[in-house]
């Protein structure tokens, strides 16, 4: 049998089951990993300027491309607790991403020696296994199992935490005779799918809600193929939003308190029965108001994780399967109950949430200077194309994004759902853009999210990662002030101040051009709508030309009340703005307006 450290044999199961790429920070107690990284070979290596951001580019380099599984890691101490904010990020989407930390020697764990801290019970919450291996013999059992619960059942994050000592310990290991685990997904059965089916039969105005789990099960196409067969209307999730391209003739937007179209929630208020595919009722979809959302219609649930089934409120009728799985059976029942005549005529409720799409509609251009943020996105239409994969994390600038940006298919809108940590989107960017070079990436951020971890630009810029990256700036914390009103205050959310350093920016106070440009990136900033097209255009050539993410910031206006609820219920939207009247307020709308 082959002998080889506890250290080396793990780089060989990465390997094995798929790793060609990892993100990280190497330090002391680590250093026995990386030695063996760079021995065995095989795995790229990109190095983070932050070891939260690394987790943040695993969970972009997983989210980018059907199969990946992000690995991130760090040394002891610090880098497995800056850490924990990916490995929230990634179990509250269903993100696959392995956790790899350095650790004390295992004699000293219980002696405060330097930067040893529990870390598998601070991570237990936030991952599906957290483990600390004291002996080298079980570090290949602990890796196998790992990948097998990252792959299994609802896909989540693992971390594992390797000791110096186990990782410097020779052990007998034989690649050649190693063997992935086989990967556990619970299977709709045929009874339970013709049941569900039957709830469709007896309805006269329904819905299909596209969550996350089916681009998870990389099952998008299986979703059309049903929502075809049975012309039924689909209202995607945030998290599901590109499984149906937005001009589909069965899309019908988006529903929710905030990252939702006018059309999408009044479709879902006048449907009588929701079948909902691999989503999971997030409170910014359905609201905190549940009588709103469920009454007068009936519901039909498929989750992966049954404990999901019931947890926000009761289906009638719910099913523990995979989405792709459930959908195959889904498929073959509806075709048989069409060949058999058996399946109703939805066209005339399907072309009635067209009609909405068409009619109501948010007003996107504003010749207003400082910009209208509803402007940016206009234009982000015009310049970036349906193969266009976007990144964002929270904030106004991301519901804004998805209330007026268009996504064409899935894992183009990769978005940090429920977390919504600030400073995610350069990382998550650059391990999108790391997955998958040949897609085209455009980030979106706020001035406070850009802020948060803005020198993992000069990661991007080292490593020759291109993309452009749209940055909106009011110098304020939007969605906090807009939040606050409800309160009654506007304390501690305005970010202005005059940069001694850069007068003509007037009270929007970072210079982030300059910033950026230190950082080794390129930089454009905007103040006129009409500019906007050139700066998009400019910047993709900048970003091919030097390799490097290019920069847009856009100056707004300092305040914009985007439309959300502000009972956090999704029947009781405020418009803050002109809405669209004419053709020409919304000129990049899915549809036409009618008026």
């Amino acid at each position: 049998m082959p002998r080889m450290t506890a250290a080396a044999a793990a780089v060989e199961i990465l390997k094995i089951e798929g790793v060609e790429q990892a993100f990280g920070v190497p330090g002391a107690a680590i250093n026995p990993f990386y030695r063996e990284l760079k021995n065995v070979g095989g795995i790229a290596h990109t190095l983070a300027r932050h070891v939260e951001g690394a987790s943040h580019m695993a969970e972009g380099y997983t989210r980018a491309k059907a199969g990946n599984i992000g690995v991130c890691i760090g040394t002891s101490g610090p880098a497995g607790t800056d850490m924990i904010t990916g490995l929230y990020s990634a179990i509250a989407d269903s993100i696959p991403i392995l956790c790899i930390t350095g650790q004390a020697p295992v004699s000293k764990l219980h002696k405060e020696d330097f930067q040893a801290v529990d870390i598998a019970s601070i991570a237990k919450p936030v991952t599906k296994k957290a483990t600390t291996v004291l002996e080298a013999a079980q570090v290949p059992g602990v890796f196998q199992e790992a990948f097998h619960l990252m792959r299994s059942g609802r896909p989540g994050p693992v971390l594992i935490d390797l000791p110096i000592d186990v990782q410097l310990t020779e052990i007998e290991f034989d690649p050649e005779t190693y063997s992935p685990l086989p990967v556990y997904k619970p299977q709709a059965t045929r009874a339970q799918a013709a049941k569900a089916l039957q709830f469709l039969l007896e309805s006269e105005r329904p819905l299909i809600v596209a969550g996350g789990g089916i681009i998870n099960a990389d099952a998008s196409d299986l979703l059309v193929e049903f929502a075809e067969l049975v012309g039924v209307p689909v209202i995607s999730t945030l998290m599901g939003w590109g499984t149906i391209p937005d001009d589909h003739e069965l899309a019908a937007g988006m529903v929710g308190v905030q990252t939702a179209h006018r059309y999408g929630n009044a479709t879902f208020l006048e449907s009588d029965f929701v079948f909902g595919i691999g989503n999971r009722w997030a409170n910014r979809h359905t609201g905190y108001n549940l009588d709103a959302y469920t009454k007068g219609r009936k519901f039909v649930h498929v989750d992966i994780e049954p404990t999901q089934l019931g947890k926000i409120f009761a289906p009638d009728f719910g099913i523990a399967s995979d989405a792709k799985a459930a959908l195959e059976l889904f498929i073959e029942i509806a075709k048989e109950l069409k060949a058999e005549g058996r399946l109703p005529d939805f066209s005339a409720w399907a072309a009635s949430a067209q009609d909405r799409k068409a009619t109501l509609q948010r007003r996107t251009h504003f010749d207003n200077i400082p910009l209208k943020p509803q402007r940016v996105y206009e234009e982000m239409n015009k310049a970036f194309g349906p193969e266009t994969r976007y990144v964002t994390t929270i904030g106004l600038s991301q519901i804004a994004a998805a209330q007026f940006l268009h996504v064409y298919r899935p894992r183009n809108w990769i978005n940090c759902g429920q977390a919504g940590p600030l400073g995610w989107t350069i990382p998550a960017a650059i391990g999108a853009a790391t997955a998958e070079p040949e897609t085209p990436i455009v980030a979106l951020s706020g001035d406070y999210d850009f802020q948060f971890m803005i020198e993992e630009l000069a990661v991007a810029a080292q490593h020759k990662v291109p993309y452009v990256h749209v940055l909106v700036n009011n110098a304020y914390l939007g969605l906090i002030r807009q939040a606050q009103g409800g309160l009654g205050i506007n304390f501690e959310v305005n970010l202005e101040f005059e940069n001694i350093n850069t007068p003509e920016l007037g009270v929007y106070g970072v210079d982030h051009v300059k910033v950026a440009e230190g950082l080794g990136v390129k930089a454009i900033r905007v103040t006129d709508p009409d500019k906007l097209g050139e700066a998009f255009e400019e910047a993709k050539k900048l970003a091919q030309e030097f390799q490097v993410p290019v920069v847009v910031e856009a100056i707004l206006e300092r305040i914009t009340n985007i439309a959300m609820s502000k009972t956090v219920d999704m029947s009781d939207v405020t418009e803050f703005e002109e809405l669209a009247t004419e053709p020409g307020h919304a000129p990049t709308a899915i549809k036409a307006l009618q008026v």
